[in-house]
C-alpha cells in the first residue's frame, strides 16, 4: 500500500453508490481478478471528467469496460468514449457491459494491440486514460502526445506500482525489472517535458495527472 490501510478504507466509506448495473461489473470483476480502476482512482476520475467535461475521451486498456462506463456517466450529453483492449475474452466481457448499459453508441472498442492502434489513431481527445501494461506507458508517449491538444488531460494509472518504483532495481525480483525500470523512465520524462505540467499523486496504486501546455 503508498497509503495507510485505514485511510483508503475510510476514504471508501465516504464515496457515493454507482447505479446497481455498474457495481455488479465491479463485483464481478474483482472476484474474477480483473484488474479495473481502484476505489479512490475511479472517484479522482470523476472530478477529472466533471471538471473538465471532456466530448471525447480516449481510453488505453478497456479490461471489462468499467472505468469506460464509469466516466462516461459524467461528459456532455454528447460525450463519447473510443478505448482499447487486446485480450479477447475481456473484449467480450466489455461488449457486453456497454451492451447492458445502453452505451453501444456512445462508447467504441477498438480490439488489438494498443501501440498498433494509437499509431493509426488521428483527430484529438480532450481527455486519454492510460490503464494498460505498466511497461509499455513510455512507449505509448509519443503518440500519446500526438493525439491530445493543448488543454488536453492525460492520466495515467498505476505508476507507483505499489511503491516499488522507488526501490532500487536490485530490490525488485529480476522478471519486473524491465517495468521497472521502463516505469521510472516514463515518470522522469512525463514529469520534465515542456509540452506537459504533471503532477504525480499517491492514490491509489499512483496515478499522474498532465496537462498540455504547448
Amino acid at each position: 500500500m503508498i497509503v495507510d490501510d485505514r485511510i483508503v478504507a475510510y476514504i471508501h466509506s465516504l464515496a457515493s453508490d454507482d447505479s446497481e448495473v455498474l457495481m455488479q461489473i465491479e463485483k464481478d470483476a474483482r472476484e474474477h481478478y480483473v484488474p479495473i480502476v481502484r476505489k479512490e482512482t475511479k472517484e479522482l476520475l470523476k472530478i477529472l471528467v466533471l471538471m473538465n467535461q471532456p466530448r471525447h475521451i480516449l481510453e488505453v486498456g478497456t479490461a471489462v469496460g468499467y472505468s469506460a462506463l464509469y466516466m462516461n456517466q459524467y461528459q456532455p450529453e454528447d460525450g463519447k468514449i473510443t478505448t482499447i483492449e487486446r485480450n479477447e475474452k475481456r473484449i467480450q466481457k466489455a461488449k457486453e457491459n456497454f451492451a447492458a448499459c445502453k452505451k453501444e453508441d456512445r462508447i467504441t472498442l477498438l480490439e488489438g494491440d494498443a501501440m498498433d492502434i494509437l499509431r493509426k489513431l488521428d483527430g484529438s481527445y480532450d481527455m486519454i486514460f492510460v490503464d494498460a501494461s505498466k511497461g509499455q506507458y513510455i512507449h505509448f508517449l509519443d503518440e500519446l502526445l500526438r493525439l491530445i491538444p493543448v488543454g488536453g488531460v492525460l492520466i495515467s494509472d498505476n505508476v507507483l506500482q505499489e511503491g516499488d518504483v522507488v526501490k532500487s532495481r536490485y530490490a525488485i525480483e529480476r522478471r519486473n525489472r524491465t517495468i521497472h525500470k521502463r516505469m521510472r523512465e516514463y515518470l522522469y520524462q512525463i514529469t520534465h517535458m515542456e509540452e506537459f505540467e504533471t503532477v504525480v499523486l499517491p492514490i491509489g496504486d499512483g496515478v499522474t495527472i498532465s496537462v498540455r501546455v504547448c
